[in-house]
């Protein structure tokens, strides 16, 4: 991986997200961030943006200060996600939407905008984060795993649309890592969702960076429209 691209990680006041900023800027990359509240990450080659990944307008602007600034995004990682871990039955509609707001439109927004940028360079790479929860049907997940199959779908769709601008489209679809998200839930229930793994642990941050630098890397300018589930989840 070149030096000196530039790369847009939506997400990136913590968690996952973080983790990947810190380890593109190691990695000697320009790296473009966003989150809904303030970063505290210091570093020349860090810019923070603070917005919904799901208001329009305030992703136009974004991407269009990024591209007046840089003339270019080489790659995009689509990580911003929320989720709801509760049975169908008590799950209000406005978490519904929130959680697809954010998922899926979000995703799509980002994809759209940064999709022109690349378009304009004739080259680019875009990864999405999909889930486990979506192959493992896991259930009190239903909202989140839904938005997650649609953003499958959104992949596959938009490795065809964006194919002959030699933009590669791919998923991930992490299993359970160890953060905030994931120490509120009930060890029982994270229990029973590693034991339907074949490789049954959480999945690490270098798991997850392992998949995206398959991705990312020029050997891979051939693959597009895949998904790679961790943890041994077809």
């Amino acid at each position: 991986m070149d030096t000196n691209k530039i790369i847009l990680i939506t997400g990136t006041r913590k968690g996952i997200g973080r983790y990947l900023s810190e380890y593109y800027l190691e990695k000697g990359l320009v790296v473009i961030g966003c989150s809904r509240g303030e970063s505290d990450l210091a570093h020349p080659r860090y810019e923070h943006f603070c917005i919904d990944v799901a208001d329009e307008k305030r992703v136009v602007e974004m991407i269009a200060a990024v591209r007046k600034r840089h003339g270019r995004i080489d790659y995009l990682l689509n990580n911003a996600g929320i989720a709801a871990m509760n049975h169908s039955l008590l799950t209000p509609l406005s978490v519904v939407e929130r959680i697809f707001r954010t998922n899926v439109f979000g995703t799509f927004l980002f994809c759209r905008e940064v999709g022109k940028v690349m378009a304009k360079s004739k080259a680019g790479r875009i990864v999405n984060f999909a889930t486990v929860a979506t192959p493992l049907k896991l259930e009190g997940e239903s909202a989140y795993a839904a938005s997650k199959a649609a953003i499958v779908s959104l992949t596959q769709v938009l490795a065809r649309e964006f194919a002959p601008f030699h933009i590669t489209v791919n998923a991930l679809g992490p299993t359970p890592v160890y953060t905030d998200l994931v120490r509120n839930v009930p060890k029982e229930k994270m229990e029973r969702l590693l034991q339907m793994q074949t490789i049954r642990r959480f999945g690490t941050f270098e798991d997850i960076s392992n998949v995206l630098d398959f991705f990312l890397q020029d050997g891979s300018r051939f693959i597009t429209g895949q998904v790679i589930y961790l943890g041994g989840v077809s």
